[in-house]
Formats: C-alpha cells, sequence, structure tokens
C-alpha cells in the first residue's frame, strides 16, 4: 500500500485532484490532495514544504494509519519545484512528475525555461486551450472557478534542495499542448534519466483523464 501526496500546479489548488483520489483508495491506497498556500506572498519553497508536511501529518491525525505505507510524492506541472523538495525533506520512497517541471539545485524556476528549452517551442502560455484541451466543458468551468493566483516570490530564487536521489517516475499527456510530448519525454530523461509513461490527455490530465493517471500512479507504486 502506498500514501500518495498530491501536489497541484501552478495557480490551482487541491480540488484538481479531486477525480483522481477515488481512483487510488478504489486501488487499495491512501491519498493526500494538498493546498499550497500560493496565494501568500514572501514564500519561499522550503515554506511549501512544510505546509506540505502539516497538511499530511494532518490527514494522518493521530492515528498510526500510514505509517507503513510507501511514500509517493506526485507533482503536477509547476508543482514538480515543491514536489522534488518534499521527497526530499520527507525522505520519501518514491517521486512522480506528471506533466511536471523537474528542478536542478539552485536553478530558479524562471531559469528553468531557457535551461530547458521550452522558451524556443514557442507555446502561447495566454491560450486557455493549451492547458484545458481535452477536458470536458463543464469540468474547464469547474477548473476556473477553482484557479488562485500565484504569488510566491519563490520563483525568482535558487531551488533549494540537493537532489537527492529517489525512485522517480515521470507521466507525460500524450496531447500535452504546453508541455508537448517529445519536449516531455526528453524532459524526463534529461532531468530524472528516466522515459517517461504515456497517458491519453492533455497538460491538465488529472481532470482530462483522471482513469489512466490513477492507473499509471497505481503502477508506479506496485513497481516500487
Amino acid at each position: 500500500m502506498a500514501t500518495f501526496v498530491l501536489i497541484h500546479g501552478g495557480g490551482s489548488s487541491s480540488w484538481d485532484w479531486h477525480l483522481v483520489v477515488p481512483k487510488l483508495e478504489e486501488a487499495g491506497h491512501r491519498a493526500v490532495a494538498v493546498d499550497l498556500p500560493i496565494e501568500e506572498s514572501g514564500l519561499s519553497l522550503v515554506d511549501y514544504a512544510e505546509s506540505v508536511s502539516a497538511q499530511l501529518d494532518a490527514a494522518k491525525g493521530n492515528s498510526s494509519d500510514g505509517d507503513g505505507d510507501q511514500l509517493v510524492i506526485v507533482g503536477h506541472s509547476l508543482g514538480g519545484f515543491t514536489a522534488a523538495l518534499v521527497a526530499e525533506r520527507l525522505d520519501a520512497d518514491g517521486l512522480v512528475y506528471v506533466a511536471g517541471m523537474i528542478p536542478k539545485p539552485g536553478e530558479t524556476m524562471q531559469e528553468w525555461w531557457d535551461a530547458t528549452g521550452h522558451n524556443a517551442l514557442g507555446v502561447d502560455a495566454e491560450d486557455e486551450q493549451v492547458f484545458y484541451n481535452l477536458v470536458p466543458d463543464d469540468l474547464v468551468v469547474d477548473a476556473k472557478a477553482h484557479v488562485r493566483e500565484e504569488t510566491g516570490s519563490w520563483m525568482d530564487a535558487p531551488w533549494p534542495g540537493v537532489g537527492r536521489e529517489t525512485v522517480t517516475g515521470f507521466i507525460a499527456a500524450a496531447d500535452d499542448l504546453f508541455f508537448p510530448l517529445d519536449f516531455a519525454k526528453q524532459h524526463a530523461r534529461d532531468r530524472a534519466g528516466v522515459e517517461a509513461v504515456v497517458v491519453p490527455g492533455g497538460h491538465y490530465v488529472a481532470i482530462g483523464a483522471p482513469d489512466p493517471l490513477a492507473n499509471a500512479l497505481v503502477e508506479f507504486a506496485d513497481g516500487l
């Protein structure tokens, strides 16, 4: 059994995972979807990681349930910067990037775009379809209702992790317009040394294709 800690992407919330959580639980695992304190300006990624740890502890409560589980940290998109740090701090058994941004020690989020070659792709981040392609219309409406402002000053600060190795996976979405498949595959190879697992869907895969995403996460945990 695994406990999955699910970290949302930029400007979003734990709502992103509301279709994935029950799928993981049906498979016999535990899942904790967290809310990063993205609306509080001046916070560091260390603050984010501490918030995730606190929310995980609160989910466990006073029970010892889950103490013997394998701990898997999952980060979607921008949430990869937090997920990687949380995995280090909690000595997690596994780390999974879902269409995620993989940081390097000392690299800022702003530097990531050029360093990985993403800026050269010419992706129009102002086009909503880049993020919401293949998401049902009603879920797009709900997703927009859950958008929060991303204010963290951490984005201009060097990533504070040390790059400690853990078992790492990368899940790419076949029709992701924001992180196109070829880019995502190469990013997984370059930064994590792994081959991406490809599932159907677009960038917002957690609500666009929750079943195959959950299945891929379960398979990752089973392989630990």
